[in-house]
């Protein structure tokens, strides 16, 4: 059986979105579930549109999920170099008058001005689909010519068979037609010399030995331009799949204006989500295993990846999902990685070069249990490390109760005659408190919980009052 190559082949006009991501992760789990081999191949042959450090940015997001290539620009196979398309525009530019000296394609010296025009024109005949009317397939060499003293530089077109019908079938969606009469000819190389995508794909996918092209829906209606190209070279077809929408909660499909959701892998990075859950989030964006089971590492995804199980229906991003998932990593991390996580976080709260590691553990830990996100620590910490009075006038009722001024006044005094607030004299001052005052429940922590914090709601008590330690209790209380 010949050895499965599939490749994730983005341009650099941009950063890993949420689609690309998925892309790269279903080709790599198909290629490893297969014992098969994942190649990274960067397609700028848009020059205009590409962003610098784009591709650098790219390749670190795909490592930082855990999609490491086996072959890519930095680590590239000599049998299958360059992965650059714009490091090999003379082997596009060969295969092209290949093509040509077979009768398969042709040059073309209409300009933008001719083309449009005729595209309205058809227009206005009430073609919905305009296609190019051929003009330039039967130019004899004297018009050749003519153009050429004009200035005229020719793009390549390719001359698709007539009423010739392209059949697959779709690994995801099954038997699929086109015909070529609803396509018509298309360029091939432009004017510049540079290649068009779906040129330059087949040429790139035959020379690194594709075997499979698992990408997104939107281009299916590519693959009947590509699979005549494979035809007229007679070279080896892969097999195509192609996974459907990802689509926001309104069903539509997911959009850069979408701003509710995070689209690019970098920006979850900065707020703080983990690759591991990142990437089992999106392993169940359009894929779905047997039974219930929904938490999966990498290793485990590679081991139970079946392409027949990927949706034929579009795919929901739901946000509350992926933080809760995200939540639910945070959970399981020992004290080294959660620290790592949380460190950056915390610094723009408090300064982190004051403090031991162990005392930001200690602060990092009152809220591990509800953070679904790094960044969320912030506003979870802030209440401590920058005191608020609440405005609320309920909670400012609480306040002024005489038994709430009691539990205050016994509170203070306890914390000022103690010498160190472990759990143990935290928890043991509390019992003393709700003794000399008659207290309890509600009425013991809450007023306590609001002038130490401002709030009614948070971690528990006993941390609160660990972290922020006796000298700012005691200025907090001072403060009423």
């Amino acid at each position: 059986m010949k050895k499965i190559r599939v490749r994730y082949a983005p341009s650099p006009t941009g950063y890993l979105h949420i689609g690309g991501a998925r892309s790269a992760l279903y080709n790599y789990l198909f290629a490893k579930h297969f014992n098969g081999e994942f190649v990274l191949r960067i397609e700028d042959t848009d020059i205009e549109r590409n962003v610098e450090g784009a591709e650098e940015s790219q390749i670190n997001d795909l490592i930082w999920l855990g999609i490491i290539p086996d072959e890519s620009p930095l680590k590239p196979n000599p049998k299958y170099a360059p992965y650059r398309q714009m490091e090999k525009i003379d082997v596009y530019q060969k295969y092209a008058k290949e093509l040509i000296d077979k009768g398969y394609a042709y040059y073309c010296y209409c300009t933008e001005e001719e083309l449009e025009a005729e595209r309205q024109a058809q227009q206005l005949r009430g073609i919905s689909a305009p296609q190019y009317n051929q003009r330039c397939l039967h130019l004899t060499k004297e018009e050749k010519e003519t153009f050429e003293k004009e200035g005229r530089v020719p793009c390549i077109r390719l001359h698709l068979k007539p009423h010739h019908e392209i059949a697959f079938n779709d690994l995801v969606r099954g038997p699929v037609k086109f015909n070529n009469d609803d396509i018509g000819d298309w360029v091939i190389i432009k004017s510049n010399g540079i290649p068009t995508y779906n040129f330059a794909v087949v040429i790139d996918d035959h020379m690194m030995e594709i075997t499979h092209v698992l990408r997104g829906e939107e281009h299916l209606s590519n693959t009947p331009k590509q699979i005549q190209l494979y035809e007229y070279f007679n070279w080896e077809i892969p097999e195509f799949g192609h996974m459907t929408l990802i689509v926001n909660e309104t069903g539509k499909k997911l959009s850069k204006r979408d701003l509710n959701i995070l689209q690019f892998m970098s920006q979850y990075r900065d707020k703080g989500y983990l690759p591991e859950a990142i990437m089992n989030f999106i392993l169940l964006l359009g894929w779905s295993p047997e039974g219930e089971q929904e938490i999966f590492t990498l290793e485990e995804a590679v081991q139970i990846f079946d392409p027949k199980r990927l949706s034929k229906s579009p795919s929901m991003f739901d946000q509350n999902k992926l933080n809760w998932m995200n939540g639910q990593y945070i959970k399981k991390l020992d004290d080294e990685k959660y620290l790592e996580l949380i460190k950056p976080f915390l610094a723009k709260v408090i300064d982190i070069n004051t403090k031991e590691d162990s005392e930001l553990l200690l602060i990092a830990n009152l809220f591990k249990d509800q953070i679904l996100f790094g960044e969320q620590i912030i506003d979870l910490l802030s209440p401590l490390v920058v005191y608020k009075k609440t405005t609320d006038e309920e909670e400012i009722a609480l306040m002024n109760d005489p038994l709430s001024k009691e539990v205050y006044h016994v509170f203070a005094r306890l914390i000022a005659e103690t010498d160190e607030l472990s759990t143990e004299n935290i928890k043991a001052i509390l019992k003393q408190t709700q003794i000399e005052t008659g207290a309890k429940g509600k009425s013991l922590f809450m007023p306590i919980r609001l002038i130490l914090t401002g709030e009614t709601h948070g971690p528990e008590l006993v941390n609160i009052i660990k972290v922020l330690g006796k000298k700012e209790i005691l200025n907090r209380l001072n403060a009423i």
